[in-house]
């Protein structure tokens, strides 16, 4: 579904991609894990259109991709769940939810997709009134994947979903993901919860220094005595 293939990212004169390549099969969870700096958050957003890749190819569905801007990422049907939420604080639950169909593609289901994700977050559909603001950090982060939902994806890009969540939020949040992997949803997720993220993966690459340095199944990364080394303590 999704292929990157040797993309160079540069902020000025530092380098934070080095020839990145990596591939998603429809209905994978596809883990990309590293330590704080090794370039996650930067290829989630260069594959989003945020930022612009100085080398490389980007693949969606065969459609290449690369220096698309976010809309139009959006509209291809690549949803993304952002670091820190980053939901309209000043807006209601139910206006913040509204602003996630906003793509030509989710319009006509709008009213169908805000029933389901009512169904999954039913905190949300008792706040829907309420400011997102005011919201818990974990009630705003189901509420940054509710909006996603909103715009109908077929990719879900999750960029640091557990960062700054009580331990049992976490294990909610990752419930979520692989609860949305078995309905159908394919999900590229970026995590420095090594161990969590990595245990729900089909498959997964580990980034450092923006290079992908090693991949294979979820299983076998875990069980390399380099990941174990460096991201386990083991």
């Amino acid at each position: 579904m999704l292929r990157v293939d040797g993309i160079d990212l540069f902020y000025g004169d530092a380098q934070a991609l080095d020839g990145v390549s990596l591939e998603i099969a429809e209905r994978e969870i596809v883990a990309i894990v590293g330590a704080n700096g090794a370039g996650k958050s930067s290829l989630i957003r260069t594959i989003h259109g945020i930022e612009k890749p100085a080398k490389g190819s980007i693949r969606f569905d065969g459609a290449e991709i690369a220096g698309w801007p976010s809309y139009r990422v959006c509209e291809a049907g690549i949803g993304h769940v952002a670091e820190g939420r980053q939901v309209f604080p000043n807006l209601s639950v139910l206006e913040n939810l509204e602003m996630g169909a906003t793509p030509k593609r989710a319009r006509a289901l709008a009213r169908a997709t805000l029933e389901r994700v009512f169904a999954m977050f039913p905190r949300l559909a008792e706040r829907q009134r309420q400011a997102a603001g005011t919201l818990s950090g974990g009630e705003q982060q189901m509420l940054a994947i509710g909006r996603c939902l909103m715009g109908q994806p077929r990719l879900i890009m999750f960029d640091e979903p557990s960062l700054g969540l009580a331990p049992a939020i976490v294990q909610e949040v990752f419930r979520i993901v692989r609860r949305l992997n078995e309905e159908g949803m394919t999900i590229l997720l970026v995590e420095q919860n090594v161990m969590a993220s990595l245990r729900i993966a089909h498959r997964g690459y580990v980034l450092e220094n923006g290079r992908i340095e090693l991949s294979g199944s979820g299983p076998a990364l875990l069980a390399d005595d380099r990941v174990r080394q460096a991201y386990l303590g083991l």
